[in-house]
């Protein structure tokens, strides 16, 4: 039952500002308790570089679904989860996968020590492992990676005013301490460690923390790790809670981005939250303003509304021709391993990932769906290539769903807001039928009947019933018992044996130019007065069967009926649909 939500109507007074047509009241949302203060940059440049810029190829992927993403569900990862997450990272080509935070419970710990012992991270692959400035958490995480080739520890400690007046209680300088403190013992403890131990640091709460602060901790913690180009250090500012809209963080990334020392010995990573719904606008602009890698989780999972969308970013960037250097062609499967290692559902619209995102029910939208794979296919054969070699460029479909491994079944399905395009289009598609537009506007007044009656979609095995029932094989009116035809001098001679409606049998016979006019001259003559006035046929191939579809319109009793017959034989194609429009036009 539906539960009406509780309202409180806005009824306040009209803003003076607003234009005569915006007649929106004042609600009574307490809005003076969110005033906030921006946090400016000191020396903002006069000239943005980024807004015009675009972005020209993939960014260093990391993905922290193993970390960030764990840690926000309600049941975190077990081991065999955490495990099939991992592989799928590294069969879609991810190299920075940051596979946990060892120092926070058995579990995490005992992970990626299994990942270490049992060999199963590759050569080119570097885990990362994440720890707070605390020294016995930092002891704990180099334990956790005894052994590794290739690992990244990732110091985090928040730097804005709030976590420093009300969650540390540290003065500016004193967190300064810490800080330097922890990424000391981070070295020391690397130096006696065999393997490639790289270092990353996150002023988490970087995008709320005032920018000279943030510019001076990340200089501070490089310059102690020895950044060096052959050794760079991974500096990763985060929305830790996403304030502002994305063009300020950007603002906000490139001013770091020019304003680092020794920049050329930074990895300048972004790890965007999306607080806002903003977080894939947060990444692409701050890629476009100097980032050289991009912090998410698969389909955006992570505290609160979630990390940024990888799937999204990378895709996006597909979709405009970059190799995103990250494999999708069977996104289905991606999905489901990911739903069900974070046990959470991918929701149904979400970008390029949901059930259905390739799907169009509106009736306009399947139309130019349906015309835009027809152009396709036809500047295909004119070119000589494959269909999925030709350039795509097909209305509402931002990208081939074969391309991601996706059938067109769901492409196009059929409810009351549905039109004649899309229904036309599925019995193309699945029974190879290519209405004439006539046909195409009177079954879809057929089929808007029987949803308008049902309220609920249609699948292609019930609109092809629909269909059939309708052109096919009508349930009373006349029935062709047998036929023979004869070619003759210039046309045709058919001879029938029909069974009429009150269960009498007659034979007709009649000449025409073509099998299809024979037989509707041997109707006229006995049965019913009709004239025929079109005919048209082609090929339908429906994968297993070849037939021949049979379209003709014949005026009966002056009403204008349309008659539909499909048969291996093309005379008896004809006969069939020849059939069909005088039980419809009894019917009618």
């Amino acid at each position: 039952m539906f539960v009406q939500p509780r309202l409180t109507t806005p009824s306040g007074p009209v803003s003076p500002e607003q234009p005569w047509w915006n007649p929106q009241r004042a609600s009574a949302m307490p809005v003076g308790r969110y005033l906030r203060n921006r946090i400016e940059l000191p020396s903002t440049p006069l000239e943005r570089e980024w807004p015009g810029k675009t972005v020209e190829r993939a960014p260093l992927w990391a993905s922290v679904d193993l970390r960030d993403g764990n840690q926000s569900l309600a049941d975190p990862m077990d081991a065999y989860r955490k495990g099939a997450m991992f592989d799928v990272l590294v069969g879609m080509g991810f190299k920075d996968i940051e596979v946990g935070y060892p120092a926070a419970s058995a579990a995490e710990f005992s992970f990626v020590r299994t990942l270490i012992t049992e060999d199963r991270i590759p050569d080119d692959v570097t885990i990362s492992v994440f720890t707070p400035a605390k020294p016995d958490l930092i002891a704990r995480t180099f334990e956790a990676i005894q052994g590794c080739d290739r690992a990244m520890v990732h110091l985090c400690m928040a730097t804005a005013c709030l976590w420093r007046d009300v969650v540390f209680q540290l003065s500016p300088d004193e967190l300064e301490r810490v800080t330097v403190a922890a990424a000391g013992e981070v070295v020391r403890l690397a130096d006696a460690m065999p393997g490639r131990i790289r270092f990353e640091y996150s002023p988490e709460t970087f995008n709320v923390t005032e920018p000279d602060f943030a510019l001076r901790m990340s200089n501070r913690v490089a310059d102690l790790w020895d950044a060096c180009p052959d050794r760079p250090v991974t500096l990763n500012l985060p929305t830790t809670v996403e304030t502002d809209s994305p063009n300020f963080y950007a603002d906000q990334i490139e001013w770091m981005h020019r304003n680092l020392d020794n920049r050329s010995s930074i990895i300048l990573s972004v790890h965007p939250h999306n607080d806002r719904g903003t977080a894939v606008a947060s990444a692409e602009l701050a890629v476009m303003a100097g980032a050289d890698r991009v912090e998410g989780t698969l389909f955006g999972n992570g505290e609160r509304t979630g990390n940024v969308c990888l799937a999204t970013l990378a895709l996006n960037l597909f979709s405009h021709g970059l190799d995103p250097q990250l494999d999708f062609s069977h996104i289905d499967d991606i999905r489901r391993t990911v739903e069900e290692c974070n046990q959470m559902p991918v929701p149904a619209r979400h970008p390029y990932a949901g059930e259905l995102v390739f799907t169009a029910f509106s009736g306009t939208h399947q139309d130019a769906i349906a015309k835009g794979f027809a152009a396709v296919r036809g500047a295909a054969e004119r070119a000589g290539r494959p269909v999925g070699e030709q350039r795509w460029e097909v209305p509402y479909l931002p990208l081939d769903p074969h391309d991601v491994g996706r059938t067109y079944e769901s492409v196009v399905r059929v409810n009351s807001q549905s039109g004649k395009g899309g229904i036309a289009h599925l019995l193309a598609e699945r029974h190879g039928l290519d209405l004439p537009r006539d046909v195409r506007v009177e079954f879809a007044r057929v089929v808007q009947r029987v949803t308008d009656e049902s309220g609920v979609e249609l699948n292609s095995r019930r609109l092809w019933e629909i269909f059939r029932d309708e052109y096919l094989q009508p349930h009373t009116g006349m029935v062709l018992k047998d036929a023979q035809t004869e070619k003759t001098g210039d046309g045709y001679r058919v001879e029938a044996l029909v069974a009429l409606p009150d269960g009498r049998e007659m034979r007709v016979g009649g000449t025409g130019g073509g099998v299809g006019s024979a037989f509707a001259a041997a109707l006229s003559g006995s049965v019913r007065p009709i004239v025929l006035q079109e005919l048209s046929r082609h090929l339908a191939d429906d994968g297993v069967t070849a037939r021949t579809a049979a379209y003709v319109r014949v005026t009966a009793d002056d009403e204008v009926v349309w008659g539909v017959g499909l048969a291996e034989d093309p005379g008896e194609a004809e006969l069939g649909a020849i059939l069909s429009a005088v039980n419809r036009a009894v019917r009618a």
